[in-house]
């Protein structure tokens, strides 16, 4: 199990939050994601053999939102 925290460009409200936590939850692998827009960045635990840093930042992407530094 790995954790890893995302920053992330273009949340403005909690239903962004709703989003993100949304679409990380549905990547294969991934066992929690704690998403803040007070911090703008998501928290991530998943398993390495299943998902990865950057197929975590595409599914962010995929949703409208920029991911700017790891």
């Amino acid at each position: 199990m790995e954790t890893t925290i995302l920053k992330i460009d273009g949340m403005t409200c909690q239903g962004c939050v709703a989003s993100v936590t949304r679409v990380l939850k549905a990547v294969d692998g991934v066992s929690d994601a704690k998403v803040s827009l007070e911090e703008s960045q998501a928290r991530i635990d998943f398993d390495d053999s299943k998902a990865s840093i950057a197929k975590l930042k595409n599914a962010i992407e995929d949703a409208g939102y920029e991911v700017t530094t790891e």
